[in-house]
């Protein structure tokens, strides 16, 4: 499976959640890449920080050849994650199409839910070349007991796109854990941010099932 993170508003949590869900399928015993399709390179970053073994792979690909490179780079893995630009470009429409399902992380704040219709609309383009191309919105940095977080349902039902159910809530652990280029499972493997990560990716797998 090959799933692309892309919202052409930066700051919505690409990278974090690309991480972890990384590092959730590792944990479950299949070989990951972690491609790092942003030229600002935070997924690198992150590698970088890293002591000791790393979890998964991670490759620097900001280019817009992703879709064309991924089958050889690809090669030998059971999973491929793509962390994409954070805005519309010829690199973005390539990590959309080099994905099996593109997840489109907003933060439960209007502009968020507006920025997201340009990658609505690169989607749906990719869509005539590639009709299995499967898109879900996931809410990242929900605040628990908000009316933003109980209006984001409302909003993005404008979209043609479904939302997951499941959502990732604001939690100082995700940017404790980055500072040391670790998964939220390595610091607390019981906590909340570790089940709200397995949930989603659950969710996911069973959408590409």
């Amino acid at each position: 499976m090959i799933i692309g993170l892309l919202n052409q508003k930066g700051g919505v949590g690409k990278t974090t959640i690309a991480v972890n869900l990384a590092a959730s399928l590792a944990r479950a015993g299949a070989r990951v890449l972690l491609i790092d399709a942003d030229p600002q390179g935070s997924a690198l970053d992150w590698a970088a920080a890293r002591e000791g073994e790393p979890l998964f792979a991670v490759v620097g690909l900001p280019r817009a050849t992703v879709h064309k490179e991924i089958g050889t780079i690809g090669q030998g893995y059971d999973h491929i994650i793509v962390d994409g630009p954070p805005r519309v470009t010829d690199l973005a429409r390539s990590a959309i199409m080099a994905s099996d399902v593109v997840l489109i992380p907003v933060q439960p704040s209007p502009y968020d839910i507006w920025a997201a219709g340009e990658v609505v609309k690169l989607i749906d383009e990719a869509r005539v070349y590639k009709e299995s191309l499967k898109s879900v919105f996931v809410v990242n940095r929900k605040i628990a007991n908000t009316a933003i977080a109980r209006d984001v349902d409302e909003a993005l039902a404008s979209y043609p796109v479904p939302a997951l159910v499941n959502r990732i809530t604001q939690r100082v652990i995700f940017a404790e854990a980055a500072a040391q280029g670790k998964a939220v499972h390595e610091i607390d493997a019981d906590g909340p941010a570790a089940a709200e990560i397995e949930a989603v990716k659950a969710e996911l797998m069973e959408i590409m099932q």
